[in-house]
């Protein structure tokens, strides 16, 4: 992006685009997932939330030193003060970032990323390891609950074809028997990836939460990181508590909107153990929540906040991460302090932001299209929901419509409008008529929405693929 400096009648004036929204505000969060390096470790754009702030800085300080009498931004108000406003804003980034490092699962994975961190008040302690149970075994992203009537298995994800064989093998040399069920946490690639070969290999049920299962069942319906295209077949959709015995265990599923907004938790009991299986939400350093298109809320029960009161609920012994190969537990104080961190993080992301609530800026799909993706024919009309979050206190009217491309005569469809009750979310449905001499080819549609007191134009987008 680039801001312009204009000089008239002795005024110098910036036109600043999205670097600035006020004093000391950012228009969204969301545009800052970026990877960044420290030292010899680079991360990618997935685990990099806020990773562009470093290169936001350098901007506004460019701004700073170009000594503006105003700045104009793309979003916002004219700001009179641009020294005073951008330093507010820095201030208010490092605050809000220091608070996000706090209780980051980023910390056990890529500690010398946050060397800077150390030692700082208002910090958790990672926990220590503790030992896996017998009855586990732990290949790549994959956890595998043994019983030791005939070794039946229980494997949770399955994030590579090769684990099949790796399977196979393990039964070949008796170290399990049947695999007699398939339970997945969440729905990235990682972990679903090997699931068809897994489905035409072994005749068993694939059991998740009914929220995942949505997105499972119909993959190129959402836009969301890491999802695998592959549609994968549940038989087993489950509701939040749901609990069932399998051999020697005590199984209860759990909807856990912990690293993304679709995932699920299992808490296998047996004895004295309760081992809740929570996919890639946590690690012994706190909460996955590193990418903000993963949708992670903030505010009570919801997000990780709604995680962290289910283990204070549930007391678990140990706790598992599907990339980590130990058992680790949160101690009632560090679920407390984590909690106490994101209801601070709501106040200090509300205040860098514009927004009635800091949701609008950081969860970037609150509104979308569903299908996201579909397939039509010229003189078709197809039909989507544009789905609309409402992260507020509050109802808000809201209306969408798509924007057409001008090959079919452009302007837009109609307006479709509805109320939308507070911290709910409410599909409001679009038809699209295709002109029969639309030519064969992928077309993306923005989406024009009014919610609230806010105008967003080409806000966001469905795609067509016209055959």
């Amino acid at each position: 992006s680039v801001s312009f400096l204009v000089q008239v009648d002795g005024r110098r004036v910036i036109f600043s685009g999205d670097l600035i929204y006020d004093h000391g505000q950012l228009w969204e969060l969301y545009s800052l997932q970026k990877g960044f390096r420290r030292g010899k470790r680079q991360i990618s754009d997935y685990h990099g939330f806020m990773g562009a702030q470093w290169e936001l800085k350098e901007s506004l300080d460019r701004l700073r030193k170009a000594q503006p009498e105003l700045l104009i931004p793309s979003h916002g108000r004219i700001i009179e003060k641009p020294t005073e406003a951008i330093e507010a804003l820095i201030a208010r980034m490092d605050a809000c970032y220091d608070k996000y490092v706090a209780i980051s699962a980023l910390r056990h994975y890529f500690p010398e990323l946050f060397e800077e961190f150390e030692g700082r008040p208002g910090h958790m302690p990672l926990r220590p390891a503790l030992p896996v149970p017998e009855c586990l075994r732990h290949i790549g992203t994959t956890w595998i609950l043994v019983s030791q009537e005939k070794k039946a298995a229980l494997v949770m994800d399955c994030g590579h074809p090769g684990l099949v064989k790796t399977l196979q093998q393990m039964q070949a040399k008796g170290e399990l028997g049947p695999i007699e069920a398939l339970w997945i946490t969440h729905y990235h690639n990682d972990h679903v990836g090997g699931v068809a070969e897994f489905q035409k290999t072994f005749d068993c049920p694939c059991i998740t939460d009914e929220h995942l299962a949505a997105v499972l069942t119909q993959p190129m319906a959402w836009r969301l990181p890491c999802i695998s295209p592959d549609v994968i077949r549940v038989h087993r959709p489950t509701k939040h508590g749901d609990s069932w015995t399998w051999h020697e265990f005590k199984l209860t599923a759990f909807f856990y909107p912990g690293q993304t907004l679709y995932h699920s938790a299992l808490l296998v009991e047996q004895g004295k153990l309760k081992m809740l299986f929570v996919g890639d939400s946590h690690t012994p350093a706190g909460i996955d929540d590193y990418c903000a298109q993963n949708r992670n809320w903030l505010g009570r029960d919801v997000g990780f906040d709604r995680c962290l009161a289910l283990l204070e609920q549930l007391q678990p012994t140990h706790l598992f991460n599907c990339h980590v190969d130990v058992a680790f537990c949160f101690r009632p104080e560090d679920i407390r302090f984590m909690r106490a961190n994101l209801a601070e993080r709501e106040k200090l992301f509300g205040q860098l932001m514009p927004w009635d609530h800091p949701n609008y800026g950081m969860d970037e799909s609150w509104v979308r299209a569903f299908p996201y993706e579909q397939k039509a024919k010229p003189a078709q009309g197809v039909a989507l929901e544009v789905v609309v979050t409402n992260h507020s206190a509050q109802a808000h009217r809201a209306a969408v419509r798509a924007v057409l491309p001008k090959g079919w005569g452009g302007g837009g469809t109609d307006w479709t409008e509805g109320e939308i009750p507070a911290k709910t979310e409410q599909g409001l449905q679009v038809r699209i008529a295709i002109p029969s001499s639309a030519k064969p080819g992928r077309y993306v549609l923005p989406i024009d929405v009014r919610f609230g007191p806010w105008d967003l134009p080409q806000f966001a987008e469905t795609v067509l693929q016209l055959e």
